[in-house]
């Protein structure tokens, strides 16, 4: 996400830091170079333009220029108007006082409408609400059929409405019936969508928010399409009056331009994004932590959240203690890996990660899923005793690990003689000067406001 405009980014600020005194030419050029960065990323013309002017206004400003660091304030003068257009701050859903609220989800076809809504009850689940889906696609054929699969996969409740119904109105009335008596508190409406904007589309979803009348309607857009996906929620919010938005495919957007123009072509937040194929991969929209990712300065608060919520506090400080004193078993590498893993891919992770110093280059590393599975297994494949102490796999046991695998005794002497190598360093480390710094301090300092 973002990585072609984040090296040019990082480019531009490296030629800044070489300078030890900005000039307005350094930064003409400068601002040149963050343009066509922009153009290129398929941001709106008009808003990589006024971006540029605003940034450009204020790094010619007397503060920049005689400020200590100079090229230092540029960068921060871009992160703080980088914030400004991506929408200043996360913007929550609103709710009703009196449930159940509605969500109306609007966008064409081939957009992710129909799994995004599945999502998007799975991400309202885990943050204390009780979700309820309907589908009032009676046009597509199978669409119903496709939302309630997702929705039996993600665990979440559907309403299917009577055999042989097929007035969206009526589906939607009796949908909002059904949660007020099973005590849901949001219905998510999963409507029709066309190939195009016209005019049966745009009458039948004035309809539907006159009936609901929905706390959100929001629009979901294809962010690898880039500016059509801008220009269709443009449409939308003029003829419908969105109040959100939320682009999926963002993990294979390298560009981002949807994402940086479209609040201020639309004037409506972005609020949520999708970012795979699986039901919790899907976030709120952050513009501070968005603003990080695309100058290179990282993703630290959103890395920490899925670690929260992907780790045990206990497992991994209990393993934290026996990783400095060197004394971690496979088992704790295998434990380790699984709740890594629940993180979600690992390109995405590193990703989240500043691009300065040691990480920098770290976001394009390609890390190969299936081999990170086949380590897994290989230590799945041990006995318990085989785990907890490696010295005792001999050759025999070797062959029946990678058997039971799937895998090679190859493979299985390399994960071994890896592990050795990573208990040799840990060693090295924990008797240096850090290792004795860190073991004078109390676990319960290291680990202070950690949930427990």
């Amino acid at each position: 996400m973002f990585e072609n405009l984040t090296e040019k980014f990082q480019r531009v600020y490296k030629n800044l830091r070489g300078e030890g005194k900005l000039t307005e030419e350094h930064i003409n050029l400068a601002m040149g170079e963050i343009r066509t960065a922009l153009l290129e990323a398929d941001v709106n013309v008009k808003v990589a333009q006024d971006f540029i002017e605003r940034v450009r206004a204020k790094a010619l400003g007397s503060e920049v220029m005689t400020s200590l660091s100079p090229s230092q304030q540029v960068v921060k003068t871009v992160h703080d108007e980088m914030i400004a257009l991506l929408g200043g701050q996360a913007v929550k859903l609103r709710f009703k006082s009196q449930p159940p609220s509605v969500i109306l989800m609007a966008g064409l076809q081939g957009s992710g409408k129909t799994t995004t809504s599945a999502k998007l009850a799975y991400w309202l689940s885990r943050n204390g609400h009780r979700p309820q889906l309907v589908s009032v696609d009676v046009y597509r054929p199978a669409a119903r059929e496709q939302l309630k699969i997702m929705a039996q996969n993600a665990g979440m409740p559907i309403f299917e409405g009577p055999p042989g119904e097929n007035s969206p109105y009526e589906l939607a009335r009796l949908a909002r019936r059904e949660a007020i008596m099973s005590g849901r508190d949001t219905v998510i409406v999963d409507t029709a969508g066309r190939l195009h904007i016209d005019q049966q589309l745009m009458e039948e979803m004035k309809k539907l928010r006159e009936q609901l009348e929905p706390t959100e309607i929001l629009f979901v857009a294809d962010a690898m399409i880039g500016q059509d996906a801008v220009n269709s929620a443009a449409e939308f919010h003029a003829k419908l009056g969105l109040t959100g938005i939320i682009l999926t495919k963002m993990d294979g957007d390298a560009r981002g331009g949807a994402a940086i123009s479209i609040r201020q072509v639309t004037g409506q937040p972005l609020k949520f994004i999708g970012l795979g194929e699986k039901f919790d991969a899907f976030e709120m929209f952050h513009p501070d932590r968005v603003a990080g990712r695309i100058l290179g300065m990282g993703d630290v608060l959103s890395l920490v959240e899925k670690a929260e919520q992907a780790m045990d506090a206990k497992k991994a400080r209990e393993l934290e203690k026996r990783m400095f004193a060197a004394d971690f078993s496979l088992e704790d590498f295998r434990e380790q890996l699984k709740q890594v893993r629940k993180m979600g891919p690992m390109d995405q992770v590193l990703g989240m990660l500043p691009q300065v110093g040691p990480l920098q280059g770290l976001s394009k590393a390609k890390v190969d899923e299936r081999e990170l599975t086949k380590t897994e297994a290989i230590i799945s494949s041990m006995t318990v005793k085989e785990r907890n102490n490696h010295q005792i796999i001999n050759g025999s046991r070797r062959k029946r690990i990678a058997v039971g695998s799937g895998t090679s005794v190859q493979e299985v002497n390399r994960l071994l003689k890896q592990y050795v190598q990573a208990k040799r360093m840990m060693k090295t480390f924990s008797s240096g000067f850090m290792g004795r710094k860190l073991a004078k301090m109390k676990l319960e300092e290291m680990f202070q406001g950690q949930p427990q």
